[in-house]
């Protein structure tokens, strides 16, 4: 009996580190030259994939910013771009602070990934509206969002816009064009493009954006998105957020030891892109490039935001058990923050001490704002909400075991 030699094997993805190894991304090529090159954005949809497998960027490493991609922002709209990220950043921190002292739930930071929001929320329209993940709080900073909102929704008191009805970081903000978070990433894709199909139907020039993470780009809502949107020629931005991590499992689980995420798009006939997403520059450039496709009848455009969570997942989880606790700092583009801040000093529109007062300004003003928030309630103490309303604006009318449950409760 002829004994077989080529038996297929099961090829399971494994990580490049494990904690205890030391990182070496050495294998991720940072681009000397900025390209690939700004096409036209109505260009022909399959013409974009050196877009879709290279990396658009625009600022160096060292702050120097170049290339055809330079959406050349004056230094006002830089300094506002630091000064929503640094904030977001610091909101971050003070939140996950109270957590650990029981003060609230749950929270996740978007540590590594501001400019992904704050760039997004500064490069299309207000009346856009986002569909976010639960990382993309910066877009609610550079929006304007009352910041005591924000506190009191993962405080769940008596100042929460939804009155302790979700999970602290799902925000809900209609007025500030931001859809409900939903916790299942992948829903929000084809959400947005029904949104963006609603918005073309009506004969406006409004867009939908989205986010998701590359986790969730292997299910099945994903693709289901792509579809609408290329048989519709939706005018939505479909972006995946490429941090490297789905809560403990690596990218390459969701296929993304492929030519990258981007590429996915060509598939279904739509325009792609992957940007630098630690570049506030480029992310900037790519949502502008994208937003005037939608605008102008091009359809929709799937971006990768290639870019590192470098916090745990949430606030549940502990990085260090799946990944080194080096390798946030081993990433090699840089941190969106300091990025930013290197390139307005390069151009002598920002300095140390300049920027030493900024975030003392903001560090008192997130505080004393916190503080207010407190007063209100917090998970440790009375909460302050009318227990009654957790019976309400659920449903149009009250169903009969509900009123049953109300009547029980007494109120």
């Amino acid at each position: 009996m002829t004994k077989r030699s080529n038996v297929s094997k099961l090829y399971v993805p494994e990580p490049p580190f494990r904690p205890g190894d030391k990182p070496d991304f050495s294998h991720i090529v940072v681009p000397a030259e900025h390209s690939p090159s700004r096409p036209d954005p109505m260009v022909d949809a399959y013409d974009t994939e050196p877009q879709a497998t290279g990396l658009v960027r625009v600022l160096k490493l060292d702050g120097e910013a170049t290339g055809d991609w330079n959406p050349n922002l004056n230094a006002d709209t830089l300094r506002e771009g630091l000064r929503h990220m640094l904030l977001t950043r610091l909101v971050d921190d003070r939140m996950f602070s109270m957590q650990r002292q029981g003060k609230l739930s749950f929270y996740m930071k978007s540590t590594g990934e501001e400019a992904v929001a704050v760039a997004t929320a500064m490069a299309v329209r207000p009346t856009d509206m986002v569909f976010p993940t639960y990382r993309q709080q910066g877009i609610l900073m550079a929006r304007g969002w009352e910041l005591k909102k924000l506190m009191c929704q993962c405080l769940s008191n008596a100042g929460d816009p939804l009155e302790g009805r979700s999970i602290p970081v799902l925000y809900s903000v209609r007025e500030k064009g931001f859809f409900s978070v939903s916790g299942n990433l992948g829903t929000q894709m084809i959400q947005a493009v029904g949104w963006g199909m609603a918005c073309a139907y009506r004969g406006n020039d409004d867009i939908a954006i989205a986010f998701t993470g590359e986790g969730a780009s292997a299910e099945g809502d994903f693709h289901y998105a792509l579809n609408f949107a290329s048989t519709y020629r939706a005018p939505v931005i479909l972006n995946v957020v490429n941090n490297q991590w789905a809560i403990s499992s690596f990218q390459g689980i969701a296929a993304g030891q492929s030519k990258s995420f981007a590429s996915r798009g060509l598939s279904w006939g739509l325009a792609s892109l992957r940007v630098d997403g630690n570049d506030f520059l480029a992310v900037y450039a790519a949502m502008q490039w994208a937003a005037e496709r939608a605008r102008r009848g091009g359809g929709a455009t799937v971006v990768e935001f290639f870019t590192y969570r470098k916090e745990g997942h949430s606030t549940s989880d502990d990085p260090t058990k799946y990944r080194p606790r080096s390798e946030p700092d081993a990433w090699p583009f840089g941190d969106p923050i300091g990025r930013l801040t290197d390139h307005l000093i390069k151009l002598g529109e920002w300095d140390e001490k300049r920027h030493e007062a900024l975030i003392d300004e903001l560090k008192v003003f997130v505080r004393e704002t916190y503080k207010e928030a407190e007063a209100l309630g917090t998970l440790a103490t009375p909460s302050n909400i009318n227990p009654a309303t957790m019976f309400e604006e659920v449903f149009e009318e009250t169903p009969s075991h509900l009123r049953r449950q109300r009547q029980e409760f007494g109120v």
